[in-house]
């Protein structure tokens, strides 16, 4: 008997010491789209050698699997920089289907617009290989939907913060500079275009403007190798028309905010020297960082081995020899927080002084144990949230305002602060990661706060817009209506938007199915 038991008790033994453990850690369940057809469908969310990967199964393509985030510790400890949602004032969709079919904004959605992005055009006088926009021939709205949309946004957020103009090319739409004046003259406080600089390195009369203006300049711009912008850009030589544009925006006191695109094995190596470059340029006051997405228009990539935000901040950190360092980078709260990190330095000649190594940005901004003394903490965590949000424009006097505050409270610089002259002493990196069909969140999307506005007054999450099919849908639409736009324009009549629909009961492909696919 006792001979028995003890084979039994072997044989379970060695039946136990068959099984093994996975080989990652199953955080989360969340919602995804399939990259092929874009049906929803389940995705898990695991944790793996210090990185986090979405795994995702659709029962006509199979799996995929991509990685969302390459710090598993950073991205566990973002939660606590989840701040609660701020509600607009009224919704233009009912729920009826789900997220993330029922957009916008509908009121399920958990935050409002920080930043709303009005595409005047789809045409470009650039042909990039990495577009979101898939930018080409289709429709050029007209001035009155543009103040229709500025007064839909108005009466959705009562004091819209920022709206952004794009495209395709805004700046080649000929009536761009009435409708940033719409915009200025609706009092909404920020007023930024997002170009690639051509026309204002060429055209005397359109800076002159928009030197009048005085929109934030958006600036398409991704290092300084030609090998990179033939890659990105299809323009290997157009490094010089940049700096151009970017000294004569230096010339009329116009700021710029560069903008690039970051590609593993294509620019990473430059990141460095973009940061530099921006420190020394008077007409930069800050640089956001955006790791290349694959939604329009794409070339051939892994998913697996894409860029995130964690991996541009150790690239900063290791490019600049420890001028920014990892820790001076803190995620953005209105939005869910592994979408965006910030940093601003206070910048004197040669040195370089982040704020979060003066001052505990951390603690300030942690909503759940929620550290802030009530009275005297309340104020600096008020700046705090401007600096660290979606629509902060750096350069603005609001945002120097922000910035002023928070110097103060930690003692910089120890002279005491010049209001009128802080801004040229502020600059600001900031990362911002977007969805694509391969990285879809339906949790991110929720939180969304940069949403695309329309003409008949909603508005879309960004990237919602560019992976479930509503970019599709919409230019469609658009572009149908144009006949009528250009008949409008040539009898001097206003021209009447139709109402735009969107249906989901057909899966959509993505344009972009040259990339490799992730699949599992």
């Amino acid at each position: 008997m006792s001979i028995d038991l003890t084979m039994s008790a072997l044989s379970t033994l060695v039946t136990q010491d068959l099984k093994q453990d996975a080989d990652y850690i199953f955080y989360e369940l969340t919602r995804s789209i399939c990259p092929e057809c874009r049906r929803v469908i389940d995705a898990k969310i695991l944790l793996r050698d210090d990185k986090v990967y979405m795994h995702k199964l659709c029962p006509d393509h199979g799996s995929f699997e991509s990685l969302v985030y390459g710090d598993a510790q950073a991205y566990v400890n973002s939660a606590r920089f989840n701040k609660p949602g701020t509600i607009p004032l009224q919704f233009s969709t009912e729920i009826t289907h789900g997220c993330p079919h029922d957009c916008g904004l509908c009121p399920d959605h958990q935050q409002h617009a920080c930043v709303g992005i009005i595409e005047v055009n789809s045409a470009c006088n650039m042909d990039c290989p990495l577009c979101f926009a898939d930018a080409g021939a289709g429709f050029n709205l007209t001035l009155e939907e543009v103040e229709s949309i500025l007064d839909h946004f108005v009466a959705a957020e009562g004091n819209p913060q920022v709206v952004q103009f794009s495209g395709g090319e805004p700046s080649i739409h000929p009536q761009i500079m009435p409708m940033l004046r719409a915009a200025k003259a609706r009092d909404i406080e920020y007023v930024m275009l997002n170009t690639n600089g051509k026309r204002i390195a060429n055209d005397d009369e359109f800076l002159a403007e928009l030197a009048e203006v005085r929109p934030a300049i958006y600036f398409q711009f991704d290092g300084f190798d030609s090998e990179t912008y033939r890659i990105i850009r299809n323009e290997p030589d157009i490094l010089s028309e940049k700096l151009r544009a970017l000294d004569r925006l230096a010339e009329k006191g116009c700021p710029a905010i560069l903008v690039p695109a970051i590609e593993r094995g294509v620019n990473d190596h430059e990141v460095g020297k973009i940061i530099r470059f921006a420190l020394e340029h008077p007409a930069v006051k800050a640089i956001n960082f955006q790791p290349a997405f694959h939604a329009g228009r794409f070339g051939q990539h892994d998913p697996l081995q894409r860029m995130t935000n964690p991996d541009l901040i150790k690239l900063i950190e290791e490019q600049t020899d420890g001028m920014f360092q990892v820790s001076d980078f803190v995620p953005v709260p209105c939005c869910f927080p592994t979408c965006n990190s910030v940093t601003y330095a206070y910048v004197d000649g040669e040195d370089v002084l982040p704020l979060p190594r003066f001052l505990d940005v951390d603690d300030y901004l942690d909503y759940i144990s929620n550290r802030v003394i009530p009275d005297v903490g309340a104020e600096i965590r008020k700046a705090l949230e401007g600096l660290w949000s979606s629509s902060a424009v750096p350069g603005s006097a609001k945002l120097i305002q922000e910035f002023a505050l928070s110097c103060a409270a930690c003692g910089l610089p120890d002279g005491g602060l010049d209001i009128s002259g802080l801004g040229d002493f502020m600059f600001g990196i900031m990362l911002q990661d977007f969805l694509d069909p391969w990285t879809f969140n339906q949790k991110n999307l929720m939180k969304c706060c940069k949403e695309i506005l329309l003409p008949d007054g909603k508005q879309i999450p960004f990237c919602a817009y560019n992976n479930v099919g509503y970019r599709e849908q919409a230019r469609a639409q658009l572009t149908a209506q144009e006949p009528a736009r250009n008949r409008a324009r040539r009898e001097g009549v206003p021209f009447q938007s139709q109402p735009l629909t969107f249906s989901f009961e057909q899966p959509f492909g993505v344009n972009g199915t040259n990339g490799k696919g992730g699949r599992g």
